[in-house]
This record gives structure tokens, C-alpha cells and sequence, in this order.
């Protein structure tokens, strides 16, 4: 068994099962990983992908436990690797962080600055998506952590820990009537074509569930993953938005103004979700204790490494 064996694996799965994509990936030929697949199944006595002639079209049952493992492995491998490379060079590296749209625009730009003004040479790279995607980005080794609400939960590989709580506002055009409610209510809210945040985005969930339990059907014309092609589509007088209060600023945000909604739907906790037993420099450390200032390197490795899922609150 080789760690080459588990990268094709790995990669083979990232791509869909796609094994031209793999190989280009990876930069060797389709037939070499077809080889090295077929060698390590030989060798551990089990099929690890469903095969249609030349094609692979799923992984079998035994295949998915594998994958896990060599999943892990390769984790583990690419530990011993920053563990060295931490002796050798403290202070720089890369740090790649998967992140949704709002929190890389509006709550990471501070902790950036300031990181980047203490590690210069640490070369720090963002991967945006939804929070799933941004979950399963970490899972798979692209990124070293990722910052998201709700979706991280969903995954056991991650260690959850809790940044902050936040919850949300309604925009509309100036001379809105919306505008002119004595007191905002979900009935007001569903009176007119809403503009609010995709079925995959975090928080979501509980904008659904308030309209629910009053039994009532929000008019949604429009979902976003982006706030800002919320608040551009609101300005257009589409209709008003549900957003998180943290992506409205009214200094930026002339064309718009907003009425606090928090009364009106549950809090959301944006959490950072680490892999479990990953190795982490010292300087990732530093950067999660800027972003959440109570997570020290003590609760983070606390959550990390524990062998039973901790379960940390604000």
C-alpha cells in the first residue's frame, strides 16, 4: 500500500468518480490511476468502486469505509509534514480558510489585516461557497478550517466551535411602506415579494421555520448566497429582504434602510469547524483566536483531539 494509492482514491472521489479529471488533477495518465487502483484493491481483497467497463459509476459499500480511512491517513501524513516544516519555519506557510460570501465580506476583512500585518509571510487564501460546500472543502483537506453557521453541525469529521451569535433585519427601498409599520411583524413581512438567502444558505432554516409557525407562505421572488446581490436586487425595487443584520451598513448602504427583525427569528451561531486530529501551525491558532477572541489554543485542541464530540455554547 502506498500514500500515492490513497491520493488517487481521494482525488478520484473529489472528482466525481471521474477518472479523466482525476488524472489531470494530479497530472499522470488515466491508466496509471486505473493500475494503482486495481493494485491496491488486489491487494486489501475487496472492489472499491462499481466499474462499467472502463468507467467508474460508484463506491461500493467496503469502498466508502476505505475511503474514510485513507481520508484519515493522508490527513495524518500531511500532519507530519507541517509538524516539520513548523521547526523549520514559524512564521510562514499558507493558510487556506473556506468561508461563505457574507463572512468573508463583512467579518474577516479586520482579522485579515491584522493577520497578515503579524505573519507577512504567510500566504493566506479563501475558498467562498455555501455552507456545505465550505464543510466538505475542510473534510477533504483543501482547506484548514472553515467558518459557517449551522451546516457544520451536520458533519461529525468537524469539531464545532462557536464565534458568535447574529440574527437579521429587513431591508427596502426609502418610501417603502414596509417602511411605515408601527411594529415589523411576519404578517407585514408577508405581504410583499421577499428577496432573502438561498435554501443552502445558513440561517435559512429559521427564517422558514417563523413563517411556518404562523402559518404563513412568504412570497419569495428571488434567492442569493450573496448579500450584496440581495441588497442590489432590493434597490431595484424587486422586493424587500431578510438579511443578516451583519451585511447591512448604512453608511455603505444609502439606497437602503433597514428595520431590526431579530424579534422575529431565532439567533444563528456562526461556528469554525476544524477536522478532527488535524495538525495545526501555530499561526492558525493565533488567526482563530482573532476571529473568536475566547478560543484559545487550549479549547481548540480540547475539541480537536477529544476522542468523544464536545459540544461547546457561547
Amino acid at each position: 500500500m502506498k500514500l500515492q494509492q490513497l491520493r488517487y482514491l481521494r482525488e478520484v472521489e473529489r472528482q466525481g468518480l471521474n477518472l479523466s479529471a482525476a488524472a489531470l488533477e494530479l497530472h499522470t495518465s488515466q491508466p496509471g490511476i486505473s493500475k494503482q487502483i486495481k493494485l491496491l484493491e488486489d491487494e486489501l481483497g475487496v472492489e472499491i468502486f462499481v466499474r462499467n467497463g472502463k468507467r467508474v459509476t460508484a463506491i461500493t459499500p467496503p469502498g466508502k469505509a476505505i475511503l474514510a480511512i485513507a481520508q484519515r491517513i493522508l490527513q495524518d501524513s500531511e500532519s507530519l509534514k507541517q509538524a516539520a516544516r513548523d521547526f523549520s519555519a514559524q512564521d510562514s506557510g499558507k493558510l487556506t480558510i473556506a468561508t461563505t460570501h457574507t463572512q468573508a465580506r463583512y467579518m474577516l476583512p479586520d482579522v485579515v489585516k491584522r493577520f497578515t500585518a503579524r505573519y507577512p509571510q504567510v500566504k493566506l487564501n479563501l475558498i467562498q461557497g455555501n455552507p456545505v460546500q465550505i464543510c466538505q472543502h475542510t473534510i477533504s483537506g483543501l482547506a484548514d478550517f472553515c467558518i459557517a453557521t449551522e451546516a457544520i453541525a451536520t458533519f461529525d469529521e468537524l469539531a464545532m466551535l462557536p464565534c458568535y451569535t447574529w440574527n437579521r433585519c429587513v431591508i427596502a427601498p426609502p418610501r417603502h411602506p414596509i417602511l411605515g409599520v408601527k411594529t415589523l411583524t411576519l404578517e407585514a413581512i408577508a405581504e410583499y415579494p421577499v428577496i432573502t438567502y438561498d435554501f443552502a444558505f445558513a440561517g435559512r432554516s429559521q427564517i422558514n421555520y417563523a413563517f411556518e409557525t404562523r402559518g404563513l407562505k412568504p412570497n419569495v421572488v428571488l434567492t442569493a448566497i450573496d448579500s450584496d446581490v440581495i441588497k442590489t436586487y432590493v434597490a431595484l425595487g424587486l422586493g424587500i429582504g431578510i438579511l443578516a443584520k451583519m451585511a447591512f451598513d448604512p453608511a455603505r448602504d444609502k439606497p437602503l434602510r433597514a428595520l431590526d427583525a431579530s424579534h422575529l427569528f431565532e439567533s444563528s451561531t456562526t461556528r469554525i469547524g476544524v477536522p478532527r486530529n488535524a495538525y495545526l501551525r501555530g499561526y492558525v491558532y493565533d488567526f482563530i483566536e482573532m476571529f473568536a477572541p475566547h478560543l484559545g489554543r487550549k479549547t481548540i485542541e480540547e475539541a480537536i483531539y477529544s476522542k468523544s464530540k464536545l459540544d461547546y455554547d457561547l
